[in-house]
This record gives C-alpha cells, sequence and structure tokens, in this order.
C-alpha cells in the first residue's frame, strides 16, 4: 500500500495486545525462574500456580491477538531486502507461534500431572490424562523452548533498537 491508503501505525488494540503480552512476558519469566524446581510429586502451590495462570492468559491473549491480526490490517511492509524482510517475517511468525505452542505445552504438562489451569478462576479442560507420559516430554520441550523463544525476543528488540537507532526509520514508532 501507499499513497493515502497507506497506514503507518499499529491501531490502538494491537498495540495494546503487544505491550500486554511484553508484560506478562515479563513476569512468566520472573515467575519461572524464580519458582521451585518441578519434579516427580511436586505440588501446583505458590508460584508454581502463578506460572500456570500467566501461562493460560498469555495463551488466551494470543488468540485474541491472532484474531485480531486476521481481521485488521496492519501497517505496510518494512523496506529492505528480500533477506531481512525474510528474517523479520520468520522471526514474527515463530513468535506468534511460540507463544501459542508455549502455553498450550505447559497446560499438557499440567494436566499430565493431574494439576488444574484456570483461567481467570475458571476450571480448563486437562489436555492430557494424568499420567501420560508424553505430557513430561512436553514439559522438557517446554522448558527448552522457553530459551529459543527467549533468544527470539532478543533478535526481535535488537531488530526495532537498529531500525530506530541506526537506519532512523519509524519501525519502532508504528508499535509504540
Amino acid at each position: 500500500m501507499s499513497g493515502a491508503f497507506a497506514v503507518s501505525k499499529y491501531d490502538p488494540f494491537a498495540r495494546l495486545l503487544h505491550w500486554l503480552i511484553v508484560l506478562l512476558l515479563t513476569a512468566q519469566y520472573v515467575v519461572a525462574w524464580t519458582m521451585p524446581g518441578i519434579h516427580r510429586g511436586t505440588q501446583p502451590v505458590g508460584l508454581i500456580v502463578v506460572h500456570l495462570d500467566l501461562g493460560a492468559f498469555i495463551l488466551g491473549i494470543m488468540i485474541v491477538r491472532l484474531l485480531w491480526r486476521f481481521v485488521r490490517t496492519g501497517p505496510d511492509a518494512v523496506e529492505g531486502t528480500p533477506f531481512t524482510r525474510g528474517v523479520a517475517s520468520l522471526t514474527h511468525g515463530l513468535l506468534y507461534l511460540l507463544l501459542i505452542v508455549q502455553p498450550a505445552m505447559g497446560w499438557a504438562n499440567a494436566s499430565s500431572r493431574g494439576w488444574q489451569v484456570t483461567l481467570f478462576g475458571v476450571n480448563l479442560p486437562s489436555l492430557l490424562p494424568k499420567g501420560a507420559a508424553i505430557g513430561h516430554t512436553l514439559g522438557d520441550a517446554h522448558r527448552l523452548l522457553a530459551w529459543v523463544m527467549l533468544a527470539l525476543i532478543g533478535l526481535h528488540v535488537l531488530a526495532a533498537l537498529y531500525h530506530h537507532f541506526v537506519l532512523r526509520d519509524r519501525v519502532l514508532r508504528r508499535m509504540a
């Protein structure tokens, strides 16, 4: 798009969802790093419950965000080489995927432990039966992919800062 129809910023609701996810992810990583380790026999109390609640909330917000992205037009594509546009598209796609898959894997792991996951006090259905071996495997993958997501978030932030301070374009301001 160009000319009078060009969109230079994300709409206010999209920006709200983006920054809400940033806030929730920051809280989630702090909780994850400070909660006790989860082992056989661990009970879902304290920070573990907070971690489960934040994960369910992140998943809910990401579903809304994904639906909003499908029904609303975002800003025009950022100028750049096909390679840089491809990396940006891949990074965004992987972030969206992980922000849905990560909480779902955590929920499945919690279900396999017999733990109840709630969203705003409403009990969510178990994704797996208690004792399902795949649930523990998903828990291991959840832990590993948390580091992958952190690396992608770092790349996303560095790219935004590069656009703002080096290229001096409006990319960062589209979401501010």
